[in-house]
Formats: C-alpha cells, structure tokens, sequence
C-alpha cells in the first residue's frame, strides 16, 4: 500500500487503490494510516480506500454533503460502499444519510469510541466526562487540528477558557511508538492536562473493516 505523509493526510482528498478490488471504503482522512495498515497487514488488497480531507474533523457539519458526493462519485465503479466514520458530530444525519444511500457506516458516536471500543467507551463515559482525547492521528497534527484552530498560539490565556473543566488527557495509542507518547505527554502538559496513555489498538475500526472484507471476498 502506498505510504503517506502527513501532508497528505490533512490538506488533501487521498485515494489509495488497485486495480483489482471491487469494495469502497470512503473514509475520514484522521483514519487513512489506520485502515491502510490494517489493509496491509490482513491482505485486503480488494479493499479501495479513498480519503475526505482530516480538516472536516473540524467542521461535522460539511461531512454529510462530502460523503453523499463521494458515494455518488464512485458507485457506478463499485457494488459495494462503506463509510469509515461514525457520527462525528452530526447528530445523526450522516447515519440517516447513509440509510437514505443504502451503505453501512462505522458504529458509534465519534473515533474515540470506536477505538476503544463501543461497549467499553460507554461504560467509561460518567467517569470521564472532563477527559480529553487525542488519538495517534491528533497527537501528529495537534498544532493544526487543536492549538492552533483555537487560537492557543496567538492567545494562550485562552486555555483556561477552554480547558479548565477538563482534568486529563487520554492519548488512546493506536500505536507503540515513544516518540508519539512523548508528543502526548507534552500536549497534556500545553494545556495543563494530567495525562493517562492508553493502548486501544484498532478498536472497533478493525472488527468493523474486517467484517466489511469477510461479506465482501475477493473474486
């Protein structure tokens, strides 16, 4: 699969595909990593992936236009579609979109709950509601997607304002990786977080897209 730059991932629609798969799989750009290693490391080369820019991260209210006019884009090419996003902040538009169009999404209400895992993010949910949540994806691009956005470079007398009922960041690593840890360990520190690492893996994402590739085998 191709390897991408981080450039790619937040300024750019990406499509990673072959020539020989017949699944779509249309994703949010925060995840394009995610899904291209587990394509990777499970051999799903049917599996297409194409990407919508990370930055509608940002903006959950253009997400249901951008996915409608990539689902119209590519099915006349593919028999099948998924949506690699959960609700993400549209209050439920995307998923009744996503009826209307006749494709299946990821479940849940947003990438932290799917990472660790549906069942287990709601158990936690009462007793984390003043956590803060970076995945390895927001850990990369934390100036572009958090501090900057905000306004913290420019203002940094603004992070009580918007940080100071929350108690701790929790960085769910995807990954292994120190030098992903130490960069999470210095956003808590930026926004005065204690901080709490925990190893999520794939999550729900990965039970999801491997039974997206066991109903869809290649030809």
């Amino acid at each position: 699969m191709t390897q991408l730059s981080d450039n790619d991932l937040t300024q750019n629609g990406l499509s990673a595909t072959g020539d020989n798969g017949r699944v779509m799989v249309i994703a949010c750009g925060a995840l394009a990593r995610e899904i291209l290693a587990l394509t990777d490391a499970n051999d799903w080369g049917h599996i297409h992936l194409t990407c919508l820019p990370a930055i509608l991260h940002n903006h959950p209210d253009k997400i249901c236009d951008a996915v409608e006019q990539a689902v119209a884009k590519h099915r006349p090419n593919y028999g099948t579609i998924y949506v690699a996003y959960a609700d993400c902040g549209t209050g439920g538009q995307l998923a009744r979109l996503c009826d209307d169009l006749g494709v299946e999404m990821i479940k849940g209400p947003h990438c932290y709950s799917f990472y660790e895992g549906n069942e287990g993010f709601a158990q936690r949910a009462s007793d984390e509601i003043d956590a803060f949540y970076l995945t390895d994806f927001l850990v990369r691009q934390f100036d572009a997607f958090v501090f900057k956005p905000l306004g913290l470079d420019r203002h940094p007398e603004l992070r009580d304002m918007y940080f100071g009922n929350y108690r701790k960041l929790v960085y769910q690593a995807q990954t292994d990786d120190p030098r992903l840890d130490e960069k999470a360990r210095d956003c808590a520190d930026r926004l005065g977080l204690a901080y709490e690492r925990r190893a999520t893996g794939y999550g729900d994402l990965e039970t999801t897209l491997s039974g997206w590739a066991d109903t869809n085998p290649p030809r």
